[in-house]
């Protein structure tokens, strides 16, 4: 079950590219691009914003402030091979504001982890399942790890600069979360 997470949703260079490219159309005021580039990537950012604010509703005033602050930035964005890291950086200073100005966290609901597993194709309902009582056992910053290198395709480096952690800590959290996943699913019987 875990080589649908790391192998359908790895970005490769040619992506990257795209994902850059759209972003030069966006920097040139081309709004067809910023939807373009929105389907591709809403999902990512969704999680990794739920991950953080553990509210649905906040998450999606998240993932749409992200976009409105794309599409406004887009001129400055520098092509590095990164538009995933810049953008869930937007997300990520968006998420901490947000919770900064609330001073609040709640569990994450259930349902909405089902809703978000249920918008990746290929994976079935008893697989979603699964996950969702695995990512149950994980801590936030597991969780965190997990989504953005295995959902959002960033690099363990890129996750550690953006969790502002150090390398070593995110490549234990998610070596971490990774053995407990393994673990629900093998005591599953999978």
């Amino acid at each position: 079950m875990l080589v649908w997470m790391t192998s359908s949703i790895e970005h490769t260079r040619d992506e990257m590219r795209e994902l850059e490219t759209l972003l030069s159309r966006i920097a040139q005021g081309d709004k067809e691009a910023l939807g373009m580039l929105y389907e591709r990537t809403h999902g990512a950012i969704y999680g990794f914003a739920l991950s953080l604010v553990r509210r649905p509703s906040d998450a999606e005033d998240i993932l749409q402030e992200t976009f409105l602050r794309v599409y406004a930035a887009a001129e400055r964005y520098r092509p590095e091979g990164k538009p995933m890291a810049w953008m869930m950086t937007i997300a990520k200073n968006l998420s901490r504001m947000r919770l900064r100005d609330a001073k609040r966290t709640s569990d994450l609901p259930e349902e909405e982890w089902e809703r978000y597993l249920s918008s990746k194709p290929g994976v079935s309902t008893e697989d979603r399942l699964l996950l969702q009582a695995a990512l149950r056992q994980l801590s936030d910053a597991e969780r965190q790890t997990v989504m953005l290198h295995a959902v959002a395709g960033l690099r363990h480096r890129e996750s550690a600069a953006l969790l502002e952690m150090p390398l070593a800590t995110v490549l234990s959290k998610y070596a971490r979360a990774v053995k407990k996943l393994k673990q629900a699913m093998e005591a599953d019987g999978r």
